[in-house]
């Protein structure tokens, strides 16, 4: 039967086995059994417990008067071999397996002194004191969580032993543990961590508070303070995670072999003090690994060569390779594992019989056993996929092969040959990396054999000068193959080869070879070229057609309604270019543009699912400079990336690619251009949600991204990248569809960044005029009838606030642009209704770096810009909602700070409406008012009362807004110190660094909401006479105005109160309050 596997298990195993237990000879293998459980899960606390109370049993079972029902002889042979020393010493020898088990240790040890105490208080005596005291003053120099319970067992058992030497041995016990004190509390805070993810049952949050805890462990290991102590915490941290929950994690174990194996490399040069017996058994630590994870290729090789440099036989090294070919899990993850594993294997063969005194016996093996673990490859390669398989495309075996034939067996030709039949197989073939290494060979032992005449060219000889022939050959045959991935690379290398080494003939016909070639390659790149600009022709015509720049136009409402909105412009700005504030109706040309990611990316497939971004960018580093990759993972199927490169040439040769092995699969490498939509004119409130709800029926879609809001908060548009062209012209093919019953009309486009023109629309044709100073009286007829003398009026809007007056503002849309200039001319400081009035053509503005939104009397959101074009500044109160100022008259700027709260953690690509539509549903009513501020990553948000809004602190607080990001409520003054998160969408730029500040306004998500105080009738402080009139004291104001998230706000002038106004603010908070519960 196999061995278990996990602490579970083997405790399962020997439980069922002692079930059956019926005599003394299974008693006894069973002991053997925990052994082996030991020995498997070492530093198992479930193992070591269930192994010494087992133990324990037997030493009690065979004592006279034990109820055990043992017959008399095995009782008298259990009391010889079940001893109490040896129980004891068992207990002892599992506590020192576990003791640095910080969180759980304690659990072994309290059971093995309780027994020792029982034993002493049944026979007291001198040196069973001194033991236990002993045992105790060891323990407490041991960091552990339960530190002070064995800080108050020793002082109880000190006090009913040893009462004189009390003081003096606790006093010393204290002093000596402060160094296990200070380690423990140095880790405390990742156990605290370890403790909450174990009680919320969440094994992903365990794993992830526990490899931090490791990463950091390791790092202390290489602490010149404690180096022995550092090393042992570390070991009894990777025993936790190793029998728990990284049991069967390939990389946990990983860590865990570099971490044994450096140390012992460290210890051996002198370059660490951690005692070589503390160091685990390296051949051990990789025994337990293989049964723990019996698939990981990288862990059998180790074991093979930790078993060679330990000095192992042939015999016990061939167990070992035996035992990972017998194992049916070593191909889980593919070939990667099996060729691992017979690299390390096939190594080993290599060395011992190039060894200069390997014997006969050593060379005859290596002579063997190489081809034939070449040949067990390919079967098993071939049982895996069949034909398809073609070999390590690293061919790591047969460069072992062909090392040994030419360096230990002199045979030349037979490596040669192997070379030959490499280069008939497609994948090497194509590979230019292929043919350079047969090069290089062939220079090798061209070189190597200078002294001999090997070269089969009669006239080479006859003119007196050896030649390379066979390397010169191996390029003649590599540019015969017409799908060879970088054919310019090994052209240029053959003529650099040819003029150092060859004759002038053989210099001449290489010429005119890599001139043919060329010519061939230079028509397969523009057949590429045409036919990608055929498959392209009719998504660019579509985007040459319409820019990203078109007016996103709302849903006309009522002209001269406070609803009425302008139509919007959107930018298209590309994230990450300068903040600079210039005109957004200025823009660089083509080549000014720092990133093209629609011609600069390619599409990466079929991609094995344990790859990482690292092993992406290694495997294109000689095809150009990597901007950014989105790699994205789903469980069962391979992964996909995203990879932006500079330019669009080195997008192009990272296409070379396609077809290639990464690892033991075959990856796609497709074009992403004409895979990515440009879309807008969606309902404001939409989210990546509702886009993908748009498109779903047009195919898979990879990413959407949004605009940052910080520079300008009007943009309402997405970028949508599908994984295939015919996807995205699915969705183009939707450009136009009516949104929310006809209110939008949605616009799709093929996104160009190369195709930018200016915009479109009144403002930038500079027909549309700003008026300003009219009178607040003037209607849309009166400006009508006073700009017709200039020409026709198109349209005339007038911004009006909540109430429906205006603000003395109004904007006229003349028909041609000559008219709005004679219209300036013409009426420029003319006198209207007793009002000089300023006329100027309307330009957008440079930034707008707020956008506010508020709620009408019937409950709609509206938006600010129909009011001014400028907004309201930060902080200035906003005019009470008409459903509030039930007396006709706005409210104070106190009362607006009083119903006021900030919200921070917005991301800034998150517009005002999509910010209401999630805070309402929380907060279960509406937002009278809310101005976000992208710049600080959060809004200030106004209710309709104290009450609402003290509620609303309370629920807001740490909803969270997306994965991983939280909310958090707090004052308008902590908004504005607050900035927003930099967003750094590229791998090829550091990450930026947050600041103290921004730590630690995170750190304040985690802390409750600020009270808010109610108001109350009077006030703290020495009582005062009846109408006694008393200013405001400024630490007084400070405090109003900082309540519950207002706005810092300029106070009124003081006033004094009577008993009638205390009882009136009495009553009216009374009434906002409502009826309690």
């Amino acid at each position: 039967m196999a061995s278990p596997v996990g602490e579970d298990n083997w405790v399962a195993y020997v439980d069922q086995r002692l079930r059956e237990a019926a005599d003394f000879e299974t008693r006894v293998n069973i002991l053997e059994s925990f052994r082996r459980a030991v020995s498997a899960e070492f530093g198992s606390l479930k193992v070591w417990m269930a192994y010494c109370e087992y133990f324990w049993s037997l030493y009690t079972d065979c004592q006279p008067g034990s109820d055990a029902g043992w017959p008399p002889e095995e009782q008298q042979l259990g009391r010889e071999m079940f001893t109490l020393d040896l129980a004891l010493n068992l207990w002892q020898e599992g506590y020192e397996a576990v003791q640095y088990r910080l969180s759980d240790s304690h659990e072994l040890w309290n059971r093995w002194i309780g027994l020792e105490m029982e034993l002493l208080a049944r026979t007291t005596t001198e040196p069973g004191i001194r033991r236990i005291t002993q045992l105790f003053k060891n323990r407490l120099t041991t960091p552990h969580s339960t530190w002070d319970n064995t800080s108050q067992m020793f002082s109880s058992f000190l006090s009913e032993y040893n009462r004189e030497a009390y003081e003096y041995e606790m006093e010393q016990a204290t002093k000596n543990a402060k160094d296990a004190k200070r380690l423990y509390g140095l880790r405390d805070q990742f156990e605290l961590k370890l403790i909450t993810a174990a009680k919320s049952s969440d094994a992903e949050a365990q794993k992830a508070v526990m490899a931090d805890y490791l990463d950091w462990e390791i790092r202390q290991t290489k602490n010149k303070k404690d180096p022995a102590v550092n090393f042992r915490l570390c070991l009894g941290l990777f025993s936790r995670a190793l029998t728990g929950v990284f049991a069967s994690d390939e990389s946990t174990w990983l860590n865990f072999i570099v971490l044994v194996s450096s140390t012992h490399s460290d210890v051996k040069a002198g370059r660490s003090k951690v005692p070589t017996q503390v160091v685990p058994n390296m051949l051990d630590v990789l025994q337990r690994a293989v049964h723990h994870i019996p698939w990981s290729g990288p862990v059998w090789a180790r074991y093979i060569l930790a078993a060679e440099e330990a000095g192992l036989s042939f015999t016990d090294i061939e167990r070992i390779k035996h035992a990972a070919t017998s194992n049916p899990h070593l191909d889980r993850d593919g070939m990667t594992g099996v060729l691992e594993m017979y690299s390390a294997w096939c190594g080993y063969l290599k060395r011992k019989a190039m060894d200069p005194t390997a014997s006969e016996e050593s060379v005859d093996l290596a002579e063997v056993g190489l081809p034939a673990a070449l040949e067990d490859v390919r079967h098993w390669g071939k049982r895996r996929y069949g034909n398809e398989y073609q070999g390590d495309p690293n061919f790591r075996l047969e460069k072992i092969l062909i090392q040994f034939l030419t360096e230990k067996k002199d045979d030349i030709e037979s490596a040669r040959a192997l070379w030959e039949q490499l280069s008939d197989i497609e994948l090497h073939a194509n590979s230019y990396d292929f043919w350079l290494h047969w090069f290089l060979w062939e220079m090798v032992v061209f070189a190597a054999t200078k002294n001999k005449i090997r070269s089969p060219t009669p006239a080479t000889l006859a003119q007196g000068l050896r030649v390379p022939s066979f390397a010169t050959h191996v390029f003649q045959k590599a540019l015969k193959v017409r799908t060879l991935d970088w054919p310019e690379r090994i052209m240029e290398v053959y003529l650099q080869h040819c003029n150092d080494y060859e004759l002038a003939e053989t210099l001449r016909e290489g010429m005119d070879t890599v001139y043919k070639t060329r010519k061939g390659v230079a028509k397969r790149r523009e057949r590429e070229a045409a036919q990608a600009a055929q498959a392209q022709a009719p998504y660019v015509a579509r985007a040459q057609a319409q820019t990203h720049d078109e007016a996103m136009t709302d849903a006309p409402g009522q002209d001269g309604s406070p609803a009425t909105k302008r139509k919007r412009e959107a930018t298209t700005e590309i994230e990450g270019e300068n903040d600079s504030k210039r005109p957004r109706n200025e823009y660089s040309s083509a080549s000014d543009l720092k990133r093209d990611r629609e011609n600069t990316s390619v599409y990466i497939t079929n991609l094995p699912s344990e790859v990482t971004q690292t092993k992406i960018r290694q495997f294109f580093r000689e095809y150009g400079h990597i901007n950014n990759i989105d790699l994205q993972k789903q469980e069962g199927v391979p992964a996909v990336a995203l990879v932006e490169f500079r330019s669009p040439e080195e997008a192009r040769s990272a296409l070379l690619r396609d077809g290639k092995y990464f690892g033991d699969t075959v990856i796609q490498v497709t074009p992403a251009t004409d895979c990515t939509l440009f879309v807008t004119n969606y309902p404001p409130e939409a989210d990546e949600k509702y886009i993908r709800d748009v498109f779903k029926h047009c195919g898979e879609i990879h990413s959407i991204r949004f605009p940052s809001l910080k520079f300008n908060t009007k943009r309402r548009f997405c970028y949508v990248s599908f994984r295939t062209r015919d996807a995205a012209n699915a969705a183009a093919k939707l450009d136009g569809k009516a949104l929310e019953g006809g209110k939008y009309k949605l616009q799709a486009k093929f996104s160009d960044p190369g195709g930018k023109q200016q915009r479109q629309g009144a403002q930038a044709e500079g027909r549309e005029i700003h008026v300003l100073n009219l009178p607040k009286s003037t209607t849309e007829d009166d400006l009508k009838g006073l700009f017709e003398k200039a020409g026709k009026v198109v349209s005339v809007r007038i911004p009006r606030n909540m109430a429906g007056q205006s603000h003395g503002t109004a904007f006229v849309v003349m028909e041609t642009k000559e008219e709005a200039e004679e219209a300036v001319a013409k009426l420029d400081k003319l006198i209207f209704g007793n009002h000089p009035i300023k006329v100027e053509i309307s330009k957008a503005p440079s930034s707008k770096t707020t956008a506010t939104s508020r709620t009408l009397a019937d409950g709609a959101a509206r938006s600010p810009d129909a009011e001014s074009p400028g907004g309201l500044s930060r902080g200035s109160p906003s005019p009470a909602p008409t459903a509030a100022a039930v007396d006709g008259a706005p409210k104070k700027p106190s009362d607006i700070a009083a119903r006021t709260i900030a919200v921070m953690g917005i991301p800034d690509t998150m517009n005002d409406a999509r910010v209401r539509s999630i805070l309402e549903p929380v907060v279960g009513t509406a937002i009278v008012k809310l101005v976000l501020h992208p710049q600080h990553g959060g809004a200030i948000v106004e209710f309709g009362d104290v009450p609402t809004a003290r509620k609303a602190s309370l629920a807001i607080n740490g909803v969270e807004i997306e994965e991983g990001k939280k909310l958090r409520t707090g004052t308008v003054p902590e908004l504005f110190k607050q900035k927003a998160e930099k967003r750094v969408d590229r791998i090829d730029q550091p990450a930026p660094k947050t600041s103290k500040k921004q730590s630690a306004a995170a750190a304040a998500s985690l802390m409750p909401p600020p009270a808010i105080r109610r108001p109350v009738l009077g006030r703290g402080g020495a009582k005062r006479g009846l109408g006694f009139v008393g200013g405001i004291s400024k630490k007084e104001a400070d405090g109003a105005n900082g309540v519950d998230g207002a706005a810092p706000v300029q106070a009124p002038p003081a006033s004094g109160k009577t008993n009638a106004d205390f009882k009136k603010m009495f009553l009216q908070a009374k009434t906002e309050e409502g009826p309690k519960e």
